[in-house]
């Protein structure tokens, strides 16, 4: 049930900002949903959030059109989120990323663009190489389980380090020589 409402909460907020006209991409463990399950649904891992990628200058818009739709916007402790709901918590929100802004100022790099996008069958998704690079910027515990699914089912393999900076292709090195 509770993947479900995930699902269903992911779906009501991209159907809300694409009606409104204002680009996003999916992010996070649903854009690598996305990606494994085009090669092997059987190896889909879920996820507990909603994470959208926005233009900083279309949060105004964005607000206005997910409230509507029932979405309640609150920024706790610099995370952007819209809760689902006016009795919902952080753990029931769209999380927002904005597009070539840092997520975290000790990174490296920036997210990408909202354009580095593509139609998946139900919502627009991150491309899988901008995927990759923020999930090797972050590089959790969780961000490396999900490069591993990738890993796994073959989106990514040996030839990717060539095509990333050098910090994140170290990264994906160390996972590619030591899966576990």
């Amino acid at each position: 049930m509770a993947i479900e409402q995930i699902r269903l909460r992911l779906l009501r907020a991209t159907s809300v900002l694409k009606g409104a006209g204002i680009p996003y991409a999916v992010i996070g463990g649903n854009a690598v949903a996305e990606w494994v399950g085009r090669v092997d649904s059987g190896a889909v891992r879920f996820t507990k959030d909603v994470d959208i990628l926005l233009n900083r200058n279309d949060l105004p818009r964005a607000i206005a059109v997910m409230d509507a739709a029932g979405f309640v916007y609150n920024e706790t402790m610099g995370v952007h989120m819209f809760l689902d709901g006016p009795d919902s918590t952080p753990r029931d929100a769209v999380h927002l990323i904005f597009a070539e802004e840092k997520v975290r100022e000790e990174y490296e790099y920036t997210a990408p663009a909202v354009d580095a996008a593509e139609q998946a069958s139900e919502f627009q998704v991150v491309s899988l190489d901008a995927l990759v690079q923020m999930k090797l910027m972050s590089y959790r515990d969780k961000d490396k389980t999900h490069l591993r699914d990738m890993l796994d089912v073959g989106l990514v393999d040996a030839n990717w380090p060539a095509r990333l900076p050098p910090l994140l292709a170290e990264r994906l090195l160390n996972l590619i020589d030591n899966p576990e």
